[in-house]
């Protein structure tokens, strides 16, 4: 795509989006009253849906090398796109940074003056899968990183990289620590169908929900008051049991619970992507993202929304 043939609105400052997908398509109405908004896609489909929301696409692909065009384009980055499925390490992150730190080489439709290289401010939306497994305990930022899974070591991987980048640019970076996003559309429903069982309740773990309209919320918001290098838990207030959580969902849909096992008979019984998550226990403390984010949560807890959904909310 030719950038010159769009011309942001002078006005307003321009914020580059990494990942647009769900979560971002939920915080662009918020955003499009403070910003001019990029997003990167990497296919003309992709570029065509971002269109219709308002958005003006950039095309590039992390997995391809670094994008050139990604240069200088905002001074305001939120970064969602997800490592890619394989290594120990966030390639696809690493591109984006060395793209972020290079000069601009199109004005974007503004002045040379205006020209720069390393963002502002920048958010982060990880995951909370870099604490490893805390055999249930309660989880604050102040835990070290310990992540069990490739998945998590590269989330981990990626953080550690935006810290270094944000220090050596001078950057404001806050990163956000998803635990399971969920949303009307975004429920295990494929995982019941199958009756793939759960953990038995004596030796059930604990998870963390966060609905995609908060966590959509928690981005916007961690652009502004996100302290430098900051890490916060995007949960909501009530973790809870993975088996109950299933089981909440079957009944929504009016499906049958999948059946429960032990653990060490989930072991074979379990696809690895879900065993990876029945294997870790944690209770995020989500204190830090309400005290100085000041985030208001829509959905507080799963309960909350399943009643709604009950009573046609």
């Amino acid at each position: 795509m030719n950038l010159r043939k769009r011309t942001p609105n002078p006005a307003k400052p321009r914020l580059l989006i990494i990942g647009c997908g769900d979560v971002m398509a939920r915080a662009l109405p918020w955003l499009a009253r403070r910003f001019q908004i990029y997003a990167s896609a990497r296919s003309p489909e992709s570029a065509a849906r971002l269109r219709a929301l308002g958005v003006v696409p950039v095309t590039a692909d992390l997995d391809a090398g670094v994008p050139q065009r990604l240069a200088g384009i905002a001074h305001w980055v939120i970064h969602s796109a997800p490592p890619a499925t394989s290594g120990a390490r966030d390639v696809r992150t690493r591109r984006l940074l060395a793209a972020l730190a290079r000069p601009a080489r199109c004005s974007v439709g503004s002045s040379l003056s205006q020209r720069h290289s390393a963002p502002r401010r920048l958010a982060y939306i990880g995951t909370s899968g870099v604490y490893g497994n805390a055999d249930g305990a309660w989880v604050a930022e102040t835990r070290p990183a310990a992540p069990d899974s490739p998945r998590a070591q590269r989330r981990a991987d990626a953080e550690s990289q935006l810290r270094a980048f944000a220090r050596r640019h001078g950057v404001r970076l806050g990163l956000l620590r998803a635990p399971g996003i969920y949303a009307e559309g975004r429920l295990p429903e494929a995982r019941i169908r199958r009756g793939e069982p759960a953990i038995a309740a004596a030796e059930d773990s604990y998870s963390n929900h966060i609905h995609a309209d908060d966590l959509a919320q928690a981005a916007c918001l961690a652009l502004f008051r996100a302290a430098p290098l900051r890490s916060y838990n995007a949960s909501d207030d009530a973790p809870g049991r993975m088996g109950d959580w299933f089981d909440q969902v079957a009944d929504l849909l009016d499906l049958p619970r999948v059946p429960r096992v032990s653990r060490a008979d989930a072991q074979a019984q379990v696809s690895p992507g879900l065993l990876s998550y029945l294997n870790e226990s944690r209770r995020l403390d989500n204190t830090r993202i309400k005290r100085e984010l000041r985030l208001q949560l829509r959905w507080p807890s799963v309960a909350v929304w399943l009643a709604a959904k009950r009573s046609g909310g």
